[in-house]
């Protein structure tokens, strides 16, 4: 299974693409997405859509990761980030790809067990589960792998909750 990790933002747009093989996690491709912000917002959002869909089509995901939406004491950055998160939710969609949110607390958790975890512990650890040399810069494509393998991690929960279900329901 690949999926496709995405930190939306307007200035830059983490990606990453984790291919997940017999629970094995891999790191297939990342890239940071960087927009001028000497353009108006309208270019640069039609310049993630783009390539976000470019991606898609190169990289062949099953599915699509997504930080979800905090709000931010900058009303203006939360704004803008709304708006990169509407072109890159268009875009997936587009591609008809199933698109699944998780907050940055489930991440943080899902990739260190501590919810309180901060942006370098998280890279730590991202370098250690998919044993790279180096942690992965800059921190918006981290973010993004550590979003698509908290993906690749609940999807192995669910499938285990679903497996125990089912042997109970057999059981009957």
């Amino acid at each position: 299974m690949r999926v496709m990790g995405i930190d939306p933002g307007i200035a830059i747009t983490g990606i990453a693409f984790i291919d997940e093989v017999r629970g094995i996690n891999s790191l297939a491709y990342c890239q940071a997405i960087e927009t001028d912000s000497h353009q108006p917002t309208a270019k640069r959002l039609s310049f993630i859509y783009n390539q976000i869909k470019s991606l898609i089509t190169k990289y062949n995901p099953v599915t699509a990761a997504l930080e979800s939406l905090f709000f931010n004491t900058n009303a203006k950055t939360a704004l803008t980030v709304g708006q990169a998160r509407g072109v890159i939710q268009l875009a997936i969609e587009n591609e008809s790809l199933p698109i699944s949110e998780y907050s940055p607390l489930e991440v943080k958790m899902a990739i260190t067990g501590y919810g309180r975890a901060d942006k370098n512990q998280i890279q730590h650890m991202v370098k250690n589960i998919l044993k790279l040399q180096e942690i992965l810069s800059p921190d918006d494509v981290a973010d993004a792998a550590a979003i698509a393998l908290t993906h690749c991690f609940s999807h192995k929960l669910r499938d285990f909750k679903k497996g125990i279900l089912n042997s109970k329901m057999s059981s009957l």
